[in-house]
C-alpha cells in the first residue's frame, strides 16, 4: 500500500491528486503544521532524515521530494498516463517543467514569503527600520524582479497550448500547480489570464477536488 505522509498547506497536496488522477489506492499519515512557525512537527523526522513532506512510503521504499515522488507514481504505476510518449517534443517539455517547479520557481516564491515575514514580524521598535529597510532592498532588487521573470516566463507557456507539456494534461501540470498558486498569491500571478485559467481548469477537476477532500484544503502562504 502506498502510504502519503502530507503535511497540511504543502507540497505534498499534489502527490494525493496525483494519485487519485491515477486512480490508485493509497492511505494518508497527517501532519500538522507549528500554529506559530508554520513549520513541519517533528515527527516527520522518524520517516525521512529532512523532516519534510512529501515522502511516501510503498514495500519498504521511502521516497522524499516531490519529483522523484512524481516519477516513481508516474513510471511504475500510471502505464503511461500522464506523460507524453518518449522522444517527442511534449516529453522534454514535461521533464522541463517537471524540474522548473522545484530548481527554478519554488526558491524564489519562498524566499519571498521569507522576507515579506521579516519585513512584518514583530522586533524591538530600533531594529524594525533595518530590518524592513533590508527586506525591501533584497526584494526590490533581487526577489521581485525575478519573480516577474518566472510568472511570465509561465503565462507564455500556458498561452500556447493550454497545458505545460503541450495540448493533454500531464503530470508537469501538478508538480506545477504549488508554485503556480504561490505566485498567484505573492507574485502577481492571478493578474495573469494564460495562468488564471489554468487555475481554473485545475481546480475543476474531480481528481484535484478529491484529494482535497482527503488532504483538507489547500492555504497558500502569502
Amino acid at each position: 500500500m502506498i502510504v502519503v505522509h502530507h503535511l497540511n498547506n504543502s507540497r505534498s497536496q499534489r502527490i494525493l491528486w496525483l494519485l487519485e488522477e491515477l486512480g490508485l489506492a493509497y492511505e494518508i499519515q497527517h501532519y500538522k503544521r507549528d500554529p506559530k512557525t508554520s513549520l513541519a512537527p517533528p515527527e516527520l523526522l522518524r520517516v525521512h532524515p529532512l523532516g519534510k513532506s512529501p515522502v511516501i512510503t510503498e514495500d519498504g521504499l521511502t521516497l522524499a521530494e516531490s519529483g522523484a515522488n512524481v516519477e516513481y507514481l508516474v513510471e511504475r504505476h500510471g502505464k503511461g498516463a500522464l506523460v507524453p510518449p518518449a522522444g517527442s517534443p511534449e516529453r522534454l517539455r514535461y521533464t522541463y517543467w517537471l524540474h522548473f517547479a522545484e530548481g527554478s520557481a519554488m526558491p524564489p516564491l519562498v524566499m519571498k514569503l521569507v522576507f515579506n515575514r521579516i519585513e512584518h514580524a514583530p522586533m524591538p521598535f530600533f531594529a524594525r527600520p533595518i530590518a524592513r529597510g533590508i527586506a525591501q532592498k533584497v526584494r526590490n532588487a533581487m526577489i521581485d524582479p525575478n519573480l516577474a521573470r518566472i510568472v511570465e516566463h509561465i503565462e507564455t507557456e500556458l498561452g500556447r497550448e493550454g497545458w505545460f507539456a503541450g495540448a493533454e494534461f500531464s503530470a508537469a501540470d501538478i508538480q506545477m500547480s504549488f508554485p503556480v498558486e504561490a505566485a498567484a498569491a505573492r507574485a502577481g500571478g492571478r493578474d495573469k489570464p494564460h495562468i488564471a485559467r489554468f487555475l481554473e481548469r485545475i481546480h475543476a477537476r474531480p481528481a484535484y477536488q478529491r484529494a482535497l477532500e482527503r488532504g483538507g484544503k489547500l492555504a497558500i502562504l502569502s
